[in-house]
């Protein structure tokens, strides 16, 4: 499940907020509810804990838990009933230096469902449940080749992230003096045999063990190349039943992958990799064709959201998160779309060369 992008900066903004406040002792208090709990269950469960607490021995300690406990159970009283994903909630005195008072507590329903109920008082809020969320689950194995080189990489949401690369020892075209041409046909079908079996091995090797969360393999290289690769039973089993396609390609290495990716976009229609590439080549050729109406850079884009005029607001991950969050929710006010890039892809770097604030208008401006 892909979590809307003012969704996942709410959650990064609270989760970066949680982490940075930290207690001189175990204070803090984190209590996550799956949805199917009833809160009144939640709060007497810890007013119990505040009854208990009254046995910790350290007055300050004893006195910023009742007191985390007793904001936490406050706050819960806001609910009528558990949200349909859950709820986490955090408590906690933030006040800096002993003897000072400064109770706080925040809650969030997640954007994914909440499984696992938590109670816990610790030096620290607990974010490690919300941190997976934010974790791209779903992996896709990407694999160019020759009959010379090999790359394997996974691409991971927007990420590819390179696994192993591989070197054959096929000699070349022209045989040695003296080597019968038999021979040396042999000896080179022999090498790329053997290059295409260390391929296959390295490919489950690397791509098995991630399981039900790889969605599928996708193979590029030399449109013969991949033929003899893919028709001659190198790849069998689990692995075949793990393959989308195939790409005829120009290059391997990291300009293979490029090239794979750029190509691969029927198969990756609804990754986000491709969404992304989609809507900054949207932008870049209005540039082109009609330039007043898009904007990039921060002045000018914030002058168009103040005039309502921004549709779908484009902002890079190189970017500030006080900056993404700020600006999506001016556009989010406004009904704007909004899209975070990454400077995973080329048309992720060009926006960051851009200054990594762009827009697409509804209607044209002056600028």
């Amino acid at each position: 499940m892909s979590i809307p992008a003012p969704e996942k900066l709410q959650l990064k903004k609270l989760i970066k907020e949680l982490k940075n406040h930290k207690a001189p002792h175990t204070e803090f208090v984190t209590v996550y509810i799956p949805k199917d709990y009833e809160m009144t269950k939640i709060i007497q469960h810890l007013s119990e804990e505040q009854g208990t607490a009254s046995n910790i021995k350290s007055a300050a300690t004893r006195k910023n838990v009742q007191g985390a406990l007793e904001k936490m159970i406050q706050h819960l009283r806001n609910f009528k009933k558990t949200p349909e994903n859950g709820l986490a909630v955090f408590a906690g005195n933030i006040a800096a230096g002993e003897g000072k008072q400064d109770f706080r507590a925040w809650s969030l329903e997640p954007p994914v469902p909440l499984k696992t109920r938590i109670y816990r008082c610790d030096k620290m809020f607990v974010t490690d449940l919300l941190e997976e969320m934010l974790m791209e689950k779903n992996v896709y194995g990407l694999v160019v080749l020759d009959r010379r080189d090999a790359t394997l990489a996974l691409l991971r949401g927007k990420t590819i992230t390179a696994l192993k690369t591989t070197h054959s020892e096929v000699p070349g075209k022209t045989r040695a003096g003296g080597q019968s041409a038999a021979r040396f046909s042999r000896l080179r079908t022999d090498a790329i045999k053997d290059h295409f079996k260390k391929i296959s091995g390295y490919m489950t090797e690397q791509f098995l063990p991630f399981g039900n969360e790889l969605k599928g393999i996708i193979i590029g290289g030399p449109g013969v190349t991949i033929n003899d690769f893919m028709n001659k039973d190198f790849i069998t089993g689990d692995l075949k039943k793990k393959i989308l396609g195939t790409k005829d390609l120009s290059y391997t290495g990291d300009f293979g992958l490029q090239e794979l990716l750029e190509k691969s976009e029927d198969l990756l229609a609804e990754e986000e990799i491709t969404r992304e590439k989609k809507i900054v080549h949207r932008f870049l050729q209005e540039l082109r064709d009609n330039y007043k109406k898009v904007t990039y850079g921060e002045k000018a884009t914030i002058k168009a959201l103040e005039m309502n005029a921004v549709d779908i607001l484009l902002l890079s991950e190189a970017i500030e998160d006080d900056k993404i969050i700020e600006l999506s929710e001016k556009a989010e006010a406004e009904g704007g779309v909004i899209h975070i890039i990454s400077v995973e892809t080329r048309e992720g770097q060009q926006l960051k060369d851009l200054g990594g604030i762009a827009a697409i208008l509804r209607f044209e401006i002056e600028q």
